[in-house]
């Protein structure tokens, strides 16, 4: 990324001999104060030399327009900055700042563009990123998908169960790619309507884990699940608690060693229902367990092991947080010596069983 520039930077010295003040009114007094007395005192110095009106008038004039000159253009400088800026903005350059330094309105609207042009320069790496990760996780599938279906016209490879059954793993990790990306623009627009009813943990989490089996399977991982007490229930729409439960075992099963153990343990705490996702994988170092809910963030480096995201986008974890968060739960990754543990935390009771909307930040 680009080192940031100050726009606008004036061919000659940019002097601000005013930015100490704190307010603009202060400056435009200061500066109807200085050049009228710099006027009278030209005037008087020119009379006081026998100079007479012809002289002295205009001199005193022109001493003044200096002045302001001088003054006004330290204050306004921010102002054509802010316009320069803006215009190499809007050409896509998010890298220019202004230079903030005085400690009036100008100054604060300063820095407030500067915030501003920090944001979008963030939210354009992070949609260059995107598209990027998107692309790649795109072509991979389809790209492979392409070759059996060849392989299979061609004569090469026999469609048989196997071959079958590689090209629908490559279909449905298109699909989950696809449901992310329209899950995206749901949390992007805020409001979501759910549906919530009584969700038997038991047989919800049996259904998850089968979904998954096929995953499980070629990682010869081992899927234990926990209700407890058998009969445990928690309000929510099932479809979005499906994303949630979906994502953390997609994610324990791809970060779990082979022939390790994924624990998938759900319990009543209190006025809560508690769901441990737990693998036995490397878990996420302390200083990422936060940043990984955010959207587009993914293992780049050695110390950001663990669960990121899955399928690679950096979607995964952020979409948990965004359903959960739609029932009023908390998602956190606990605090355990080995493995990872991703910790749903939801209300037991409801407090609008039905129908309703939901809205929460990204």
């Amino acid at each position: 990324m680009s080192s940031p520039r100050h726009a606008g930077r004036p061919r000659f010295p940019d002097v601000r001999p005013l930015d100490r003040l704190s307010s603009i009114k202060i400056k435009l007094g200061v500066l109807v104060t200085a050049t009228v007395t710099l006027a009278a005192f030209v005037t008087w110095l020119g009379l006081y030399n026998h100079l007479g009106p012809t002289r002295t008038l205009p001199l005193a004039i022109l001493i003044s327009v200096v002045a302001v000159q001088v003054l006004a253009r330290g204050m306004t400088s921010p102002l054509r900055e802010m316009t320069a800026a803006a215009r190499a903005m809007a050409a896509g350059d998010y890298s220019q700042r202004v230079r903030a330094t005085s400690h009036d309105e100008v100054g604060q609207l300063g820095a407030a563009f500067n915030t501003m042009a920090e944001d979008l320069e963030q939210a354009d790496t992070l949609r260059r990123e995107m598209v990027a990760n998107v692309s790649h996780e795109l072509r991979t599938p389809v790209a492979a998908l392409r070759a059996q279906l060849e392989n299979m016209v061609d004569g090469v490879s026999a469609a048989d169960p196997a071959t079958l059954e590689a090209a629908l793993a490559q279909t449905e990790r298109l699909g989950r790619l696809v449901t992310y990306l329209l899950d995206l623009s749901r949390l992007e627009a805020g409001a979501v309507g759910l549906d919530i009813a009584p969700v038997p943990l038991a047989e919800f989490l049996a259904e998850a884990v089968a979904s998954a089996d096929l995953l499980a399977f070629d990682r010869r991982v081992e899927v234990q699940v926990s209700v407890d007490p058998p009969d445990l229930t928690v309000p929510a729409d099932a479809e979005r608690f499906h994303q949630v439960v979906a994502n953390l075992l997609h994610n324990a099963l791809r970060h779990s060693p082979v022939g390790g153990v994924v624990r998938l343990d759900a319990r009543l705490r209190g006025a809560t229902v508690v769901l441990d996702v737990a693998d036995e994988g490397p878990g996420i170092a302390v200083e990422d367990r936060r940043r990984v809910f955010e959207r587009f963030s993914r293992g780049n480096t050695p110390s950001q092991t663990g669960q990121l995201s899955t399928g690679g986008t950096g979607l995964g974890l952020a979409i948990v947080r965004w359903a959960v968060g739609l029932h009023g739960g908390q998602v956190e990754v606990a605090d355990v010596p080995h493995g990872c543990v991703m910790r749903v935390t939801l209300p037991a009771h409801s407090a609008r069983p039905g129908e309703q909307v939901a809205t929460v930040a990204p």
